[in-house]
Order: structure tokens, then C-alpha cells, then sequence
């Protein structure tokens, strides 16, 4: 019989408490032993998180469960986050770390592998214990997971119970567990991360993803091909970054065409795609979940298009952004839509509307050697990461070629309901207490404040 949240959340709390002094040396302890214990176990925990959702591909897991595990102990490494983090003499301000306390992570059934120690790991580092809320068809893989953590806590000495799992988990044991933490960090659909907000208790969430990527005519247009197979691929596209549409301008579409061809891309004719369509939203308004992570044979095969054995994903081209086009919407699945555009400027309003209509806040692509281009891009859209020359499903949540922290949870910003834009990280995960000593007064002078208003305007 499994624990009752009310249990579930006492043990956690007893544990925190244990070592919620624990000096920096055993915090970052707190972390590497359950990485390590993870990440050793990561072939077998791949399988299950194939077998158990139904969804993805071994290979892409494993190397998931490695890479977010490794990723996130290398930003973690030499990370203060216990005691004094900071001293600033001059203002006379010292900052001091402490842990947020029991954390509920919810976890959703796409990326059920490396999201619970991308979440874990951050949180003991920062002295917190940790309560996870899985995806019911990810429940043997979280408690998987979670009891190879564990072993690396029992390994250092620390309590069990710094990480749980609900065993048999609902939503409504879900709600139950966000009402009774300290903090609620939320990866997973929609209506979940709206619950998350209304729980009554701080909570990270996400928005929801529609990667639209740009190809301008100065790419390296074999390479940025090559990238948005990987992209749109790697694990039959459970990430929210996958790239779900590119835009190609018109100089060099017929050409971009036949490179995504070269790379296993299968362009539908109009009669395909309008049976493709009837396939992935029945009703037309809401995504068939059958089809969600699924190798593209099979969806091809739902959809009665005879595709050729080295067909790697599907294509259709882009017609409007609306609802009457779904295709402009966030898929999950292995079909890419296609747009053409003018001019550049054209292509930057065409992410707007993408995003503005499905996905506003997340993020976005451009694959150029065109500088302007990149800050044009950055300086007009609305979202909170753009990845540059780089599969966007790998570098959205943090690469070893770029710079943004390893996670699982992307900040969309107000742009999609939540509170930061940054991708959720260690920092995330900690209270600060901030000492403020007395200085010599620093008084405002306004000469220099109100200057230039004055001799454009008078006083």
C-alpha cells in the first residue's frame, strides 16, 4: 500500500531537516553520489522508459539519461550553495544560501527518463528533499530512477527520503502533493502547469513548445539540414524543442527541399497531407496522442502514405497560421511543416505569428552566417531562447557546445505564463538571505539624474 502524500511529505520533510545545515563539501555529495548511481544504471533505466510509455527510441534515452545527468553535475561543479554564496564590502551586503525546503516535481511521460535527476540533483545540491509526481505511464520508470538516487544517498549518508516518488499517481494525488510543498516545479502538459499556478504554492512551470526555425540564404544549407533531422529526430520528437516548422527563404527553398530529402525528410502532396491531418487531430482541434513519439512508418502507415525505407520523418507544406492549419501547431511527432518566405524580415514576422498563435515564449531558431540576421531575430520575437546554427532540440535545454545551464525545465517568461524566461537551474532551487551592513550614504545628486531632461525639456 502506497504512502499517503500527507506521509510522503512528513518523511521528506524529516529528512530535509537532517541536513539542511550540512556544510558544502556534504552538499555537493548530496549530488554526485546520486548521479553517479543514475547514471550508471542509465541502459537499464532507457529500456523501461521505451517499454513502460510506448514512446521514443532506447538509443536516444540512454543517451538523454547520460547527457542531462552529466550536463547538470558539471554546472553544479564548484557551485556554492551552502553558506556564504557572496560578499559585496562596498555596499555592504553578504548573501547567505539556504534550501527552499520539500520540493514537488512533477514529470511528464515525453522525457520520463533524464527529467527527474535534471530536477533531483539541483535541488540536494541545494539541500532540498524532493517528491516526484510522475506520468502514471511513467511510474515504473520514476520509481526506477528514483531508487538508483537513492542508493547514492544511502552510499554518503544522507536520508532515503531526501527523494520519493508517488507509486501510483493520479492528478488528483498530484494537486494533493503541490498544495503540501515548499515549491512546485512543473514539466509536463498544460492543464498540469496551470494546476501547478493555482496549487496556492511557488511554482516553476513551462509553456508550451512550437520550435520555429529560419534557414536564410547565407546557411550552410547541407549542414543546417543535416541539424534539423537531428533535431526534429532524436527521440522520435518527444521534446517540446523539436523543431516543429521551418521557414526557408524563397532564394534558396527548392534547394533546402532536396537537402531535407537527402536527409530522410518525405515531402507529402496535398492529398497526403489532408489524410495526415484527419489522422493527427480527429477532431480537428486536439492532437491524436497515438501518434505522439511514434516512429514515422507508423504514423505514415495511419495516414495510408507509402513512404520509402529511408524515410526519416514526414513533411508538409505550411498553408495558414490558424486553426483551420493545425500543422501550425506543436506535434510531438515526426512531421516537420514547411514554409517559404520572401525576405528575411518576412520570415522574422512569420516565427511571430507561429509563436504568438502556438508556443509564444519558448524559442525559436535561425541557421545563418548573417550577424544582423541573428540579432534581428533576437531584438523582434518573443520567446526566451534562440538556438543558433544548432539542433534546436538539442540546444534548447542546454548542450556541451553551448552555454545555457543543463535542464528539463525551459522558463517561457510572462510570454507563456511563467514567471522567468531562464532555462530552471540550481538557483532555482535556493532561498537567499541577504545581510545588509551601513555604508556611507550614497545621495542621489540631480544634476545627474535630471540633466539631460532639463536641457531637452526645462525644468
Amino acid at each position: 500500500m502506497q504512502d499517503t502524500i500527507e506521509q510522503l511529505f512528513d518523511k521528506a520533510r524529516k529528512a530535509q531537516e537532517v541536513i539542511e545545515y550540512w556544510p558544502q563539501d556534504k552538499a555537493d555529495e548530496l549530488a554526485i553520489a546520486p548521479g553517479w548511481e543514475t547514471y550508471k544504471r542509465s541502459e537499464e533505466i532507457a529500456h523501461l522508459a521505451v517499454e513502460e510509455s510506448g514512446m521514443g527510441i532506447y538509443e536516444h534515452k540512454l543517451l538523454k539519461h547520460q547527457k542531462k545527468t552529466l550536463g547538470v553535475l558539471r554546472d553544479l561543479q564548484g557551485v556554492k550553495t551552502a553558506g556564504v554564496i557572496g560578499e559585496d564590502p562596498e555596499k555592504g551586503l553578504i548573501k547567505i544560501a539556504k534550501p527552499v525546503g520539500v520540493i514537488g516535481a512533477l514529470t511528464p511521460v515525453t522525457n520520463c527518463e533524464a527529467t527527474l535527476p535534471a530536477k533531483a540533483l539541483p535541488a540536494l545540491k541545494c539541500r532540498n528533499a524532493i517528491i516526484f509526481a510522475p506520468h502514471p505511464r511513467a511510474k515504473k520508470t520514476a520509481l526506477l530512477v528514483t531508487e538508483s538516487m537513492r542508493e547514492g544517498l544511502k552510499k554518503v549518508g544522507a536520508p532515503l527520503d531526501l527523494i520519493q516518488t508517488i507509486e501510483e499517481p493520479s492528478i488528483e494525488l498530484a494537486k494533493e502533493l503541490m498544495s503540501k510543498v515548499n515549491l512546485v516545479v512543473a514539466t509536463g502538459g498544460g492543464p498540469m502547469v496551470k494546476s501547478a499556478y493555482s496549487s496556492g504554492t511557488p511554482a516553476y512551470g513551462v509553456g508550451a513548445g512550437n520550435a520555429v526555425v529560419i534557414v536564410d540564404e547565407t546557411a550552410d544549407l547541407r549542414g543546417a539540414a543535416e541539424k534539423i533531422f537531428q533535431g526534429k529526430t532524436f527521440d522520435n520528437a518527444t521534446s517540446c524543442s523539436s523543431e516543429n516548422s521551418v521557414i526557408l527563404l524563397a532564394s534558396i527553398y527548392k534547394e533546402m527541399i532536396a537537402n531535407l530529402q537527402e536527409q530522410g525528410g518525405y515531402l507529402c502532396n496535398s492529398k497526403e497531407r489532408e489524410r495526415l491531418k484527419k489522422v493527427m487531430w480527429p477532431d480537428g482541434k486536439h492532437l491524436n496522442k497515438v501518434i505522439v513519439a511514434q516512429p514515422v512508418r507508423k504514423v505514415a502507415n495511419m495516414a495510408g502514405i507509402n513512404i520509402l525505407d529511408d524515410t526519416t520523418f514526414l513533411m508538409v507544406i505550411g498553408e495558414e497560421i490558424s486553426d483551420a492549419d493545425p500543422f501550425c501547431k506543436e506535434k510531438l511527432s515526426l512531421v516537420l511543416t514547411v514554409w517559404k518566405s520572401a525576405t528575411f524580415s518576412e520570415a522574422v514576422g512569420m516565427v511571430e505569428a507561429i509563436t504568438d498563435f502556438n508556443g509564444r515564449g519558448h524559442s525559436c531558431g535561425i541557421h545563418t552566417t548573417d550577424e544582423e540576421h541573428i540579432r534581428e531575430l533576437g531584438r523582434r520575437v518573443k520567446v526566451s531562447r534562440i538556438m543558433v546554427n544548432q539542433p534546436q532540440s538539442y540546444g534548447n535545454s542546454g548542450n556541451y557546445n553551448n552555454g545555457l545551464p543543463f535542464t528539463l525545465t525551459l522558463g517561457c517568461g510572462t510570454w507563456g505564463g511563467n514567471i522567468t524566461t531562464e532555462n530552471i537551474h540550481w538557483k532555482h532551487y535556493l532561498n537567499i538571505t541577504w545581510i545588509s551592513k551601513p555604508i556611507e550614504p550614497v545621495v542621489p545628486n540631480e544634476e545627474d539624474l535630471f540633466g539631460l531632461y532639463w536641457k531637452k525639456y526645462g525644468k
